[in-house]
Parts: C-alpha cells; sequence; structure tokens
C-alpha cells in the first residue's frame, strides 16, 4: 500500500524546514541555490509546496535539507 498522507498532510517535515530556512534569513530563492550546489534541483515553488505541505518531501532532499541547514534530519520530525 502507497502512503500519501499522514494525518492529512502530504509530508511532516514542512513546517520545520519554513522555520529553519527563516531563522536562516534565506529566501525559498537562495534554499533552491543551495541545493543545487548538493545536486538537488528543486525550484522555489517546489519549496513552497513542501512548506505548505502540498508536495512529498524524497529521502535524499531531507539529507540536503540538514546538511544546509546543520542539523540531523532527526529535527524534521513533528513529534519531537
Amino acid at each position: 500500500m502507497k502512503i500519501t498522507k499522514y494525518n492529512n498532510f502530504k509530508n511532516i517535515s514542512g513546517n520545520k524546514l519554513k522555520v529553519l530556512r527563516k531563522n536562516a534569513k534565506m529566501s525559498q530563492q537562495d534554499l533552491a541555490e543551495k541545493l543545487q550546489l548538493e545536486g538537488i534541483d528543486l525550484t522555489s515553488k517546489e519549496i513552497s509546496k513542501i512548506e505548505n505541505n502540498n508536495r512529498l518531501v524524497q529521502d535524499f532532499e531531507l539529507f540536503a535539507f540538514a546538511k544546509i541547514f546543520k542539523v540531523s534530519a532527526d529535527e524534521f520530525n513533528v513529534e519531537q
């Protein structure tokens, strides 16, 4: 069975991503550019969809977010 939602969200990491990005005073475009340096091709529009829980996050994207913000991938666990 393929799961596409968890507690009515398409991802559980979008809110944390938004907080980390804003705390770093980074725009969605800035984050997209940093992701490209890591080999991840996401647009600012896709980042917006992630932050608003309208797009699933791939595991490799999550690890790239963690690397950019210098946090553990566990930081994105909404239940912590």
